[in-house]
């Protein structure tokens, strides 16, 4: 299982916001590029990074940022405010090795498909739930399509994988929805990253045992409920 550290961008800043409202957020640390070192340095090969502006505007705002966390040498999956073809390809051209797109393939999953195949194994779908309905444009709106259906929609599509986010899990550290989860890995032809809620190295191994790829780890790092090193070594042995 591999595990992504969020660094959440907002303002230029790193930070975390609680079931993603943003009248919730806690500043974490005023450079992101040091924070994308130090998770490298603690032994992550790989970063799960969020433009929260950009999601809230509905195009990329933190650009320099993504390209100096970038040049740090660790792959970076982007998401947030990427809605067209020019937003993805121009991620991609910073260096980004995966991109989250969720709004649009909710809205026009025709599209989302194309994009996937001029990009394959470079897209990923960001599925973001509440109560197992899809919400977009930084989960400001909650759509009427359960998360199970978008999945069917879109079956076939050369995706990287599915990041699926409990919006009520999200910066609570109440542990992962393991039964939701389990649903999404059963309906799910791509391999599937949890996120939201991961507060204990035993939430870990029980991700593990409920058979997801990956998983990112936010508030939980930063408020030190877990050690880096610790959740490394949780995700990289063999299943129990």
């Amino acid at each position: 299982m591999f595990l992504y550290p969020a660094i959440d961008l907002r303002g230029g800043r790193c930070v975390r916001l609680r079931q993603g409202d943003y009248s919730q957020e806690t500043v974490f640390a005023d450079d992101p590029v040091a924070v994308a070192q130090r998770w490298q340095s603690e032994g992550a090969d790989r970063l799960h990074v969020v433009d929260l502006d950009g999601a809230r505007s509905g195009h990329p705002v933190h650009e320099e940022i993504v390209r100096q966390i970038v040049r740090c040498g660790i792959p970076v999956q982007l998401g947030g405010g990427l809605r067209s073809e020019q937003d993805i390809a121009s991620a991609l051209d910073w260096g980004v090795r995966w991109v989250v797109l969720g709004t649009r393939a909710l809205q026009e999953p025709g599209w989302f498909r194309k994009v996937a195949e001029r990009w394959p194994q470079r897209i990923v779908l960001g599925l973001d739930a509440r109560d197992g309905y899809v919400a977009t444009e930084g989960w400001l709106n909650v759509s009427r399509c359960r998360a199970v259906d978008l999945l069917e929609v879109l079956r076939g599509a050369p995706l990287a994988a599915v990041v699926y986010t409990d919006i009520q899990r999200d910066g609570m550290l109440s542990g992962p929805n393991e039964t939701a989860l389990a649903e999404i890995r059963d309906m799910s032809s791509w391999p599937v990253i949890a996120s939201g809620g991961i507060s204990t190295l035993d939430d870990l191994r029980r991700l593990h045992r409920v058979g997801v790829w990956g998983c990112i780890i936010g508030r939980a790092l930063y408020e030190g409920s877990i050690r880096l090193s610790e959740a490394l070594a949780v995700v990289r042995a063999a299943p129990e």
